[in-house]
């Protein structure tokens, strides 16, 4: 895999994060349980830990599990 198939973007001015997939944008996260139900909304179950594993999640922008805006 040469990139991460999520993408967590930087934190919006309102607060939250946009979610893409491939691309694809899956909606915006207020908190690490959204980021997790567009990942199981995605096929891939793995819980937690996926969002710390650079293989399947890249978080752009801010630090990773931050959603309001700086």
């Amino acid at each position: 895999m040469t990139s991460a198939p999520m993408v967590v973007h930087p934190p919006l001015g309102a607060g939250g994060r946009r979610v893409t997939a491939r691309g694809e944008v899956l909606g915006l996260a207020h908190s690490d349980a959204d980021v997790l139900e567009f990942l199981r909304r995605a096929g891939l179950e793995g819980g937690e830990q996926l969002l710390d594993d650079s293989a399947w999640v890249k978080w752009r922008g801010g630090h990773a599990h931050h959603y309001e805006a700086a």
